[in-house]
């Protein structure tokens, strides 16, 4: 599927000897010489609670606070003592569709009303150094059994001063195209934050929108200045696909050359809150992917499709107090698309395809505590009915809406600030699935059979 990772974990492997070796090196090294602390880590580290950070006082929306805490490389800090800097993360779910799925969607699971431990994730999270800092997260999945590497963000950040107004310049090397961003409404911090990984979702998405999440490694340099203008650009380029089968990542192909990605946003502070509008610009050429003797997944010689992406985004924030908060978060991408590899080798009926995906939400919270947020989604593109199937169309609409309740996360809040909790319940429905509303499989299967019923408990301590 061209724009978007697919595969699917389906066999336990354990990494290997020479790769475990380097991850814990990595890990003494972050955790040994420096004075860190430790996302509960990053309470115990600042002193604040989690609502200091985080709207409804759990991830991952940002307060304005939590927003200068990330461009500032995760660095604040009160005291002196030390503290490991780790956390630990931990989801179980239950997944029920309006009608069961015609075959089970992962190995040991159900055609439907599926439990599983979702994730199970530890972080490296905290201050590593003056100006120096991390949040880099490995996650267990029991769809699939797999122990892999996660979203990572090592962050350089100092403050400087431009014209007498006060303005912060970093750097980041991540691991995922627009998870460095701070206002929520990038590709990488879409909602539904949590979302189910056994039920049917939109059949395409642009290559931003996850498509080479873990995949790269990328270096950003970023700059906000007098707390308003952002300025961010940055260069990725593909990991080999022996190193991500080493830490159980996707390959999808390897990118030609280096990707450039740019965004651009400013923000107004308001008496009670915050609007923010801007943009991104992502652009990438990836070859296909070919099978060796061994029958593992490499990088094919040859032409490379491109991928031309571009979107806009907007958000708003009112925070008057902490009893009654608002957001709404909008996010528009576009993408154009060239298949010089795929279209030749048959994958698709047309060379030049393009996709589109509109995200709208708004959430309300009280007292930090309950939480309802409602959101609408729009995907469409080229019809291309090899790429797609069935009708070859990628159109794809629907609402969510989800309740959520945190217990804790507040300055008097129970293990404050060593543990926090979340539960949601999503139900997600669709009005449109491959371009229709009957038969979107061929098979009889309805639009509104994939209507998701979704249950979550998002443990972080």
């Amino acid at each position: 599927m061209v724009g978007q990772s697919t595969g699917i974990r389906t066999a336990t492997r354990r990494l290997p000897a020479g790769t475990l070796t380097l991850i814990l090196g990595f890990l003494v090294l972050l955790l040994s010489p420096l004075t860190s602390h430790a996302v509960p880590s990053f309470a115990r580290q600042t002193h604040q609670p989690c609502t200091a950070c985080h709207i409804g006082g759990f991830g991952p929306q940002l307060t304005p606070f939590g927003r200068q805490f990330k461009l500032m490389g995760y660095t604040l800090s009160v005291g002196n003592d030390t503290k490991v800097p780790l956390s630990l993360m931990v989801v179980e779910t239950y997944t029920h569709t309006a009608k069961a799925q015609t075959s089970p969607p992962a190995n040991n699971a159900g055609t439907n009303n599926n439990t599983e431990l979702q994730q199970a994730s530890i972080f490296v999270a905290g201050r590593l150094a003056d100006n120096l800092g991390i949040l880099a997260q490995g996650t267990y999945s029991q769809n699939g059994g797999l122990l892999g590497w996660d979203n990572s963000d090592l962050r350089y950040a100092r403050s400087f001063t431009v014209a007498g107004r006060p303005a912060i310049w970093g750097l980041s090397l991540n691991n995922n195209p627009s998870v460095t961003d701070v206002f929520n409404t990038a590709p990488a911090w879409q909602f539904p934050y949590m979302a189910s990984d056994l039920a049917p979702g939109a059949p395409a998405a642009p290559i931003l929108m996850g498509g080479l999440a873990q995949q790269v490694l990328g270096i950003n340099a970023y700059t906000q200045i007098n707390n308003a203008l952002y300025l961010e650009t940055g260069m990725y380029r593909s990991l080999s696909s022996a190193f991500l089968r080493d830490v159980n990542a996707d390959f999808s192909g390897r990118l030609a050359g280096v990707s450039p990605y740019a965004r651009l946003a400013y923000t107004w502070s308001l008496p009670t809150g915050n609007i923010e509008l801007g943009g991104f610009v992502f652009e990438a050429a990836r070859g296909q992917v070919g099978v060796n003797a061994q029958g593992k997944a490499v990088a094919m010689a040859g032409p490379t499709d491109k991928f031309h992406d571009y979107g806009m985004d907007a958000s708003y924030q009112l925070l008057n107090g902490s009893k009654h908060i608002i957001t709404v978060n909008a996010l528009y991408l576009t993408e154009q698309q060239q298949l010089d590899a795929t279209y030749p080798s048959g994958g698709s009926s047309n060379l030049h395809d393009n996709l589109h995906a509109l995200n709208l939400n708004a959430s309300y919270w009280y007292e930090n505590t309950w939480g309802i947020t409602l959101g609408g989604f729009a995907n469409d593109g080229s019809k291309d009915v090899i790429l797609y199937g069935n009708n070859g169309s990628p159109n794809t609409d629907g609402g969510i809406a989800e309740l959520n309740w945190n217990p804790f996360g507040k300055s008097d809040s129970w293990a404050q600030p060593y543990a926090n909790l979340r539960l949601g319940l999503q139900y997600t429905w669709y009005t449109r699935f491959n371009g229709l509303v009957y038969n979107v499989d061929g098979a009889g299967r309805r639009a509104s059979d994939n209507n998701t019923l979704y249950f979550y408990v998002w443990l972080a301590f």
